[in-house]
């Protein structure tokens, strides 16, 4: 291998104004991995980029490091398309999409998605996009090893506007120096993920006219009205119901007609969703008897629970009760990124579980293996802390939707009409309960675009979680629909 390293990481000096200068740190290693049976031989460039801003005073003001790591096929022509990847939280370094789904290395887990370890490893990842498309993963700000520079403020860039905005720059400036413009483009998003990216295509081609060939939402949430079960919003019970019904079919908590065909189940899930359940929770209480009893015994039908406690949930179920209540009677949790997987808590009377299981069981392996690859593999050291995922979900901000929910899915309508060739794949996990599928659904569908626009928004189902490539076979078919889609996009 070869590499180069800049002296250590956030190095300072002093200029003639005697202000830090934080400056940048690069390391570049040669690799190969064999993929359906060929040799792909790769650079990787792992490093910081800082983002400045003009000052009067000063010219340019540094603001923050962004840590990054790219990866570039060897003798390849510029115009090879190029991912910008990164994951959500707020607050998640890009670990996730990384070391599970997108890049050369994956973390080893066995078919269902439990970890293999401790200790843990990674393998070659036969299913990495980097066959069909260069790859950059982005950590954005107090995550992974992103920083704000000295005597900056992190809080700045912990708000819906400004991360689109420095991760925007980011783009731009790595575009330029690596002489990318002229590449086919795409954006890869996870979970708040997916919210950044959104915001990114109308910034992007707004700001910078750069102009993207697709953007990859992998379990979307761009209109957080879908999500935020709030007294006087009904939307989130409607949207996630049938996702309550794939994990009680997972479980075998249904009745045998419906055990007996996991589609059907969903069909009919969906259907009373946005029908009579929809109607029955806009009555409110001008329900009668006789309809809150019908009401009370086809939602236990869907969802496995008591109409008893329906009933006192006043038809209502909450994501975190349900996945307390669910398999109550065995002692046991679910999981809420991915209903799959269970776990349990200190006693069973509680409302919400104490941990997510499904949440459990990737810390560790992903953690442990990002620290050894980046060191080891990348030669890339540093003493820092990788933030994984730093929760900034309590404190993150959201000036520009005050007295309103977020939604960006206005953000990527201007993106279509920047740009009306815009390609958008849409992924999503029958078991996952952070962003349903059925949310989703409804998000797009209230896009107003044009037929032939929304007709270049695909949408794709697995049988796993929010993370559906920890799932063998889901990864399978979503490392597939990926490569399909950046292929009929290019």
């Amino acid at each position: 291998m070869s590499y180069e390293k800049l002296d250590s990481e956030n190095t300072e000096k002093k200029d003639q104004n005697n202000a830090s200068i934080v400056e940048e740190k690069v390391s570049v290693t040669q690799h190969s991995i064999k993929v359906n049976g060929k040799q792909l031989e790769y650079t990787v460039t792992t490093g910081t980029i800082v983002l400045k801003e003009e000052d009067v005073e000063l010219g340019e003001k540094q603001k923050a490091s962004i840590f990054y790591i790219a990866y570039t096929k060897d003798r390849e022509t510029p115009e090879r398309p190029v991912t910008f990847s990164f994951n959500g939280g707020p607050g998640s370094s890009s670990v996730w999409l990384h070391l599970g789904l997108v890049g050369p290395k994956r973390v080893l887990m066995d078919d269902e998605g439990n970890p293999v370890g401790p200790p843990y490893r990674l393998v070659d990842n036969d299913y990495t996009l980097l066959e069909q498309t260069d790859l950059v993963f982005i950590d954005p700000v107090s995550t992974g090893y992103s920083r704000t520079v000295p005597k900056e403020k992190p809080e700045q860039f912990h708000n819906v506007k400004k991360d689109i905005e420095s991760v925007s720059e980011f783009i731009r400036i790595w575009t330029t120096r690596n002489k990318r413009w002229l590449s086919p483009k795409f954006i890869i998003g996870e979970s708040y993920g997916t919210t950044r990216a959104a915001g990114l295509a109308g910034f992007l081609q707004q700001r910078y006219g750069m102009y993207l060939n697709g953007i990859m939402f992998v379990s979307s949430i761009l209109n957080f009205l879908t999500a935020s079960f709030d007294e006087g919003n009904d939307l989130p019970y409607v949207l996630f119901l049938p996702t309550y019904t794939a994990s009680a079919w997972f479980h075998k908590k249904l009745p045998k007609d419906l055990q007996n065909d996991f589609n059907s189940a969903i069909a009919e899930a969906r259907e009373f969703a946005l029908g009579d359940y929809s109607l029955a929770l806009m009555k409110g209480n001008r329900l009668t008897a006789d309809e809150r009893v019908a009401l009370a015994a086809k939602l236990a039908r869907l969802t496995g629970l008591s109409e008893r406690y329906i009933e006192g949930t006043n038809y209502r179920i909450n994501i975190h009760r349900f996945c307390k209540e669910l398999l109550r009677d065995e002692g046991a949790t679910i999981g809420r990124f991915d209903s799959r997987f269970k776990g349990f808590d200190k006693d069973q009377v509680g409302e919400r579980f104490e941990m997510d299981p499904s949440y459990a069981i990737i810390l560790g392996p992903y953690t442990a293996t990002m620290y050894d690859y980046l060191r080891q593999d990348l030669e890339y050291e540093t003493d820092l802390p990788y933030e994984i995922l730093k929760s900034l979900y309590q404190s993150w901000k959201y000036e520009d939707y005050q007295n309103h929910y977020v939604n960006t899915a206005k953000d990527l309508r201007y993106g279509f009409m920047l740009q009306p060739g815009l390609k958008v794949i849409v992924c999503n996990g029958y078991y996952d309960l952070a962003t349903p599928f059925l949310a989703a659904e409804y998000t797009f569908d209230h896009i107003p675009l044009p037929e032939k626009q929304a007709s270049n928004v695909k949408m794709t189902y697995y049988e796993a979680g929010h993370m559906m490539y920890l799932h063998k076979e889901s990864l399978k078919k979503l490392s597939k629909d990926l490569k399909d889609f950046i292929q009929n996009s290019v």
